[in-house]
């Protein structure tokens, strides 16, 4: 059926995704207790989930939260996809700038 086992506008917090790297990283982040802002949190989800954010699918399960992220999402992905460089980062001198965001949204020691 076109819903299947979810409920009509039952939102994509509640439908189960293909566990590729994005799902992967939100439910590290979620299981870890991280402070990021659900934009960030919905931006790492569903970045690479095109159907629903550039293809216009699933709408019969997503709610107003879902749409209200989507902008989030698509920002995003602007900066993820268009943003490579060939030049290879100078990791030294970035390192403290992505370690005091890793201690101030994700501090303490990790669960894997």
């Amino acid at each position: 059926t076109k819903l299947g086992m979810y409920k009509e506008n039952c939102g994509l917090e509640n439908v189960l995704l293909s566990w590729g790297h994005d799902e992967y990283l939100y439910h590290m982040l979620k299981h870890n207790k991280s402070t990021l802002p659900k934009e960030a949190l919905a931006m790492i989800r569903f970045h690479s989930f095109y159907p629903w954010h550039t293809g216009g699918d699933y709408q019969h399960l997503t709610n107003e939260k879902d749409e209200e992220m989507k902008e989030w999402v698509l920002k995003f992905n602007k900066y993820d996809l268009y943003t490579k460089s060939t030049k290879i980062p100078d990791i030294e001198a970035l390192w403290p700038y992505y370690e005091s965001l890793i201690d101030k949204y994700i501090p303490g020691e990790l669960s894997w």
